[in-house]
């Protein structure tokens, strides 16, 4: 079975998750759990960060879905950040790039959260 890790790290009142390896429906939950846990302690400003990412299955995507409407209804988002154009792609076919903020870097997805007003795309 291929790896999935899943690291945080808070950058004042933002998280930052570095997400590695494959995401699938075997690692799915752990990412699941990685956001679910964020939620529950109120730390709602989400930047995943896909550097280390190299495969996303459609159940992956589906942590994104099921964590979106809690974490934005507690007045927070999760920013999508530093996607392979292969990870990328399965994003765009399903529409992603219109329900959340994807940004080329951590930095462009941190300045969003700093001035929400402010068009970064």
């Amino acid at each position: 079975m291929a790896e999935f890790t899943a690291t945080v790290r808070s950058l004042g009142e933002i998280d930052v998750v570095d997400a590695g390896g494959y995401l699938d429906a075997h690692t799915a939950p752990t990412l699941d759990g990685v956001l679910h846990d964020l939620a529950e302690k109120g730390r709602v400003k989400i930047v995943v960060n896909f550097a280390a990412l190299d495969y996303i299955s459609s159940a992956g995507l589906g942590v994104f879905m099921a964590n979106i409407e809690s974490i934005r209804g507690a007045k927070g988002d999760i920013k999508l950040v530093a996607m392979k154009p292969n990870v990328y792609n399965i994003f765009d076919l399903l529409g992603f790039p219109l329900l959340y903020d994807i940004f080329d870097t951590e930095d462009e997805a941190i300045a969003k959260y700093n001035n929400p007003d402010k068009d970064e795309k």
